[in-house]
């Protein structure tokens, strides 16, 4: 089993930034991908980001790009979501997924930080 566990979340006003982290634990075996997801009240959880562990590839939700930054450190096993500019729409609960086989399925998933960006 892995856990995963994100912090970092918090009040912020819009244009302001903030950094989440999420930290896997329990590890055992390589795992093929990390990911950011986010669930606004009333909406359907979406992704936001996602990493490939080995190579470093980075993918990015339309909404987020050129504001939000993800990176990890392997040694650590510990993902980072760098959040600037941010908006009151970017306001949700942010889940931190773990990809084992690469298959685009999520097999793990943290408890969720909240992130509130006020107008």
């Amino acid at each position: 089993q892995v856990q995963l566990v994100e912090s970092g979340g918090g009040l912020v006003q819009a244009g302001g930034s903030l950094r989440l982290s999420c930290a896997a634990s329990g590890r055992t075996f390589r795992w093929y991908t990390m990911a950011w997801f986010r669930q606004a009240p009333g909406k359907e959880r979406e992704f936001v980001a996602s990493i490939n562990w080995s190579r470093g590839t980075t993918y990015y939700a339309d909404s987020v790009k050129g504001r939000f930054t993800i990176s990890r450190d392997s040694a650590k096993d510990t993902q980072y979501l760098q959040m600037n500019s941010l908006k009151p729409e970017d306001t949700a609960l942010y889940y931190c997924a773990l990809d084992v086989y690469g298959s685009d399925k999520y097999d793990y998933w943290g408890q969720g930080t909240q992130v509130t960006v006020s107008s």
